[in-house]
């Protein structure tokens, strides 16, 4: 009997296994797809973080993951780092963004989006090119965090001297 009650427990166990979040997943892809149909899509990068960008012909709206930009990026600083690109080439409310965005923090997230949405505007429209490469958003900014060193206490932080 005590074998049958195992059993019987094991099998309700693993019937409360979660599969529901891969349907949703699937689903809120499917839609993703279905909005960002005839989108150009260019990757931005900056420090640790990673955005894809997808332009659409639209109103001049950005969302951040699935966020509406003013609210994702609450520092106005951050705001304006990402509308450059728009700002160069007089664009401002010719294309919508949708932007995904992993790693790093707000600084490095807004900086990929800003490095994304350049490349999306050249993939568009080629003769942009000069403005934005002039501007210096084509450029992957390659300045990263410097790694610690052995015998230091940061990278460059060094133990205190003592002469005595």
């Amino acid at each position: 009997m005590t074998e049958t009650k195992k059993t019987a427990t094991a099998a309700k166990t693993v019937k409360k296994a979660a599969p529901a979040k891969k349907t949703v997943a699937k689903k809120a892809d499917a839609a993703a797809t279905v909005k960002l149909a005839g989108a150009t899509y260019a990757t931005g990068k900056r420090k640790d973080s990673i955005a894809r960008v997808y332009l659409v012909p639209g109103k001049g709206n950005i969302f951040v993951n699935e966020i509406p930009a003013d609210k994702y990026f609450r520092r106005p600083v951050l705001q304006m780092i990402i509308a450059q690109p728009f700002g160069v080439t007089k664009r401002e409310t010719a294309y919508d963004i949708h932007a995904m965005v992993i790693g790093g923090g707000l600084s490095g997230q807004a900086g990929a989006v800003k490095h994304g949405i350049s490349k999306a505007l050249e993939k568009v429209e080629p003769e942009l090119r000069p403005a934005l490469k002039a501007a210096g958003f084509l450029t992957r900014d390659s300045r990263v965090v410097e790694r610690k060193h052995f015998g230091h206490h940061k990278a460059r932080r060094s133990t205190q001297f003592r002469k005595r």
